[in-house]
């Protein structure tokens, strides 16, 4: 699939939304991010699945145009951009949106053209679904490091380099000792990247279909070679 890259799933949703209303929409995305109403996102904090999420706002009039001879598309609507990186399923990460900050969600798609509101969930998929861009590539330079992979490695580097400084000059008991007590604090940092288990046993069984129907092909074009050979012989 295009939209995956190791344990990592792309997501963009494009939805159209009032030219006037997209103006106020900006003045929000402003107000979220001020104290006094930065508690309606506080639930992302929770959402360790998240690399990457931004949103934006584009007028019919700004879009790019390669050079002058393209010609300026006609909209009637300003466009609302999301753009985000995770890992897990594409209904994992829909729902833990839906669960953790339903509120925020609201307010970031507040007047959306056809928002259904982020709960209950099934019109709230309808949506994404009906609004999902796939992507047509998508590259990671670390596609088996989830999000807490990469916040691990940070913390097991920064234990190391303070170990190797504390203990350059210790007695190999010490140290021993030291080091024991290293690995004890580092247990849940440690760990081997791999591709993620299973997320979804319905596209599971599909795979694992392609594959038994693919050997069986194979199986098929082997046992009518010797018929053909023979056929080949007789004449």
């Amino acid at each position: 699939m295009p939209n995956i890259a190791g344990k990592a799933f792309a997501m963009n949703l494009i939805t159209p939304i009032e030219r006037w209303q997209a103006a106020f929409n900006k003045i929000q995305f402003w107000a979220i991010r001020q104290p006094i109403l930065s508690f309606s996102l506080r639930g992302l904090v929770t959402l360790s699945m998240i690399h990457y999420a931004r949103w934006a706002i584009v007028q019919p009039t700004e879009w790019p145009r390669l050079d002058e001879s393209q010609p300026k598309e006609k909209l009637h609507y300003a466009y609302q951009l999301f753009f985000s990186n995770f890992n897990g399923s594409w209904a994992q990460y829909v729902d833990s949106f839906s669960v953790a900050i339903p509120s925020g969600l609201n307010l970031l798609w507040f007047r959306n053209v056809g928002w259904p509101k982020a709960v209950p969930e099934q019109p709230f998929h309808r949506y994404v679904e009906h609004n999902e861009v796939w992507t047509s590539h998508y590259y990671s330079a670390y596609p088996m490091a989830a999000s807490n992979d990469v916040k691990s490695a940070q913390r097991v580097k920064q234990a190391l380099t303070s170990f190797a400084s504390r203990t350059k000059d210790m007695e190999a008991a010490a140290f021993e000792q030291a080091y024991n007590e290293l690995l004890n604090e580092l247990q849940a940092d440690l760990s081997q990247m791999a591709p993620t288990p299973i997320v979804s046993l319905a596209n599971a069984a599909v795979e694992e279909r392609m594959r038994q129907d693919a050997e069986a092909g194979d199986e098929q074009d082997s046992g009518r070679a010797p018929a053909m050979m023979g056929g080949s012989h007789a004449e």
